[in-house]
């Protein structure tokens, strides 16, 4: 039995371009968000996060979220599950996820969406 597995950059590797760069995006951060939310250490397969996109679009803004040292994902079956990676964020850019996902929290009150 093949086990699929995905590219993810190490702790070193990730870069603080790249990581804004996947954070700069509103679906991107509604990803962040969901997972943020979660108990820490659980994944959640892609398939909860109602994302208002296509399949394709869907992937790809994974992709740049993986690709980007956010998030961690591997399959489980046919699932492929999805964790945010805190602690590497956390131990390289000291407060930047909290502070983003403070700032996208403040400006969801203030700004209607759409």
């Amino acid at each position: 039995m093949t086990v699929r597995t995905l590219d993810h950059p190490t702790r070193a590797e990730i870069r603080l371009e790249a990581v804004l760069h996947a954070l700069s995006d509103p679906v991107r951060l509604q990803v962040v968000r969901f997972l943020a939310g979660l108990a820490e250490g659980e994944e959640a397969p892609c398939s909860a996060i109602d994302l208002a996109v296509t399949k394709s679009t869907t992937t790809h803004h994974f992709r740049v979220l993986r690709e980007a040292g956010v998030i961690h994902q591997v399959y489980r079956g046919t699932a492929k599950m999805t964790a945010i990676r805190r602690d590497d964020l956390d131990a390289l850019f000291p407060g930047l996820l909290d502070a983003v996902l403070t700032a996208d929290a403040t400006q969801r009150s203030r700004v209607p969406v759409g």
